[in-house]
């Protein structure tokens, strides 16, 4: 793809940090959407914000955006305080919410010059920008078709173009793939990763964790308005234990059974999956000071002896997923929390 990209407003930033808050507080009624949160974003890369529903992370990101003022604390984009320097920060920053903003009555075109119109392009600049960013994301070919016969993914690389129309220093991301097929998933990561290149700083939010497994190179993890974990993926998943065993058994009826074996041997609770046959345990550092393997090994032995039969056995890094249900007691879901998300792209 010929990415093109383009700042009418500001330069390159040259700050350490692109978001930097300090015990950031956001109340609606009685609930503490924000309680006390504290972030530290580099520049030039994607920053994960993962929670279970609820937790907080569309009110930080509105919060952030200018889009909502806070009860408390301090927030500082490149910085700029988000109450104080509001204007300074919205020149810097774009945001995608969870749902696409097109006009659906409107072509791909039609969409992307209204909107370059409004922020300063003349007329033919607009359709040059215009037709740079439907060719860099795949639509150009779609260019005179209204929005509403666009597909879900389409629609969304058109929110996301309506996003970069003067490409920001900053872009927020609020779960910009929910309910996009694996393909256009992974086109929109494309797009993501072509963005960070070019020098933009992406806060992206998501509720799958594969996506910021292979997007973030930083992960906040929030709970109940506050953080409760931070670091690298990697970080993040040995902090939960050195590797997981995945055990499929010959017979359904012994699952309950390698459970309790799995528990015992390795001193962590065995989880159940969604195939009947399907277990598997967390493995953590014990006073034996015992590898994965030898733990491993000594559970199968175990499962041999009292005659429970493994079909299959693997040995690898905990997941994201088991990372999010070890802190939070609960599977990442969509976001629900106070502030819903902006349905659309503001720059």
């Amino acid at each position: 793809m010929n990415w093109h990209f383009e700042r009418k407003m500001m330069g390159r930033p040259t700050d350490d940090l692109a978001i930097e808050t300090s015990g950031l507080i956001k109340v609606f009624g009685t609930t503490r959407a924000l309680d006390g949160i504290d972030l530290r974003v580099p520049s030039g890369a994607v920053y994960g914000l993962l929670g279970p529903n609820g937790a907080g992370k569309t009110t930080a990101v509105k919060v952030l955006a200018t889009l909502l003022r806070p009860d408390g604390g301090e927030a500082r984009v490149f910085g700029r305080d988000v109450v104080r320097d509001a204007n300074s920060v919205r020149g810097r920053v774009s945001l995608t919410g969870q749902y696409a903003s097109v006009d659906e009555d409107l072509t791909g075109t039609e969409n992307l010059v209204l909107l370059a119109r409004l922020l300063g392009y003349n007329k033919a600049s607009a359709r040059e920008r215009a037709a740079q960013l439907l060719e860099a994301f795949g639509l150009a070919e779609a260019a005179g078709r209204q929005a509403k016969k666009y597909s879900g993914g389409m629609r969304r690389r058109l929110d996301i173009a309506a996003s970069i129309l003067n490409t920001p220093d900053l872009l927020f991301l609020d779960e910009p793939t929910t309910g996009l097929d694996p393909r256009s998933r992974s086109q929109v990561w494309d797009i993501v990763r072509a963005v960070v290149a070019h020098g933009t700083t992406v806060l992206l939010t998501t509720q799958y964790l594969e996506e910021a497994d292979r997007l973030a190179g930083r992960i906040a993890v929030i709970d109940h308005g506050q953080v409760i974990a931070e670091g690298t993926p990697g970080q993040l998943k040995s902090s939960i234990g050195v590797g997981t065993v995945h055990l499929r058994l010959r017979d359904a009826s012994q699952r309950a059974e390698a459970q309790q074996v799995l528990s015992l041997v390795l001193k962590t609770p065995a989880l159940a999956e969604a195939e009947p046959v399907a277990v598997s345990a967390r493995i953590s550092e014990d006073s034996r000071e015992l590898g994965a393997a030898e733990q491993a090994s000594q559970a199968l032995a175990e499962l041999n002896r009292r005659g429970i039969v493994v079909d299959d056995f693997s040995l690898g890094q905990p997941s994201l997923d088991e990372v999010f249900l070890a802190l939070t007691d609960r599977p990442a879901q969509p976001n629900g929390d106070p502030a819903t998300a902006t349905k659309g792209a503001a720059a």
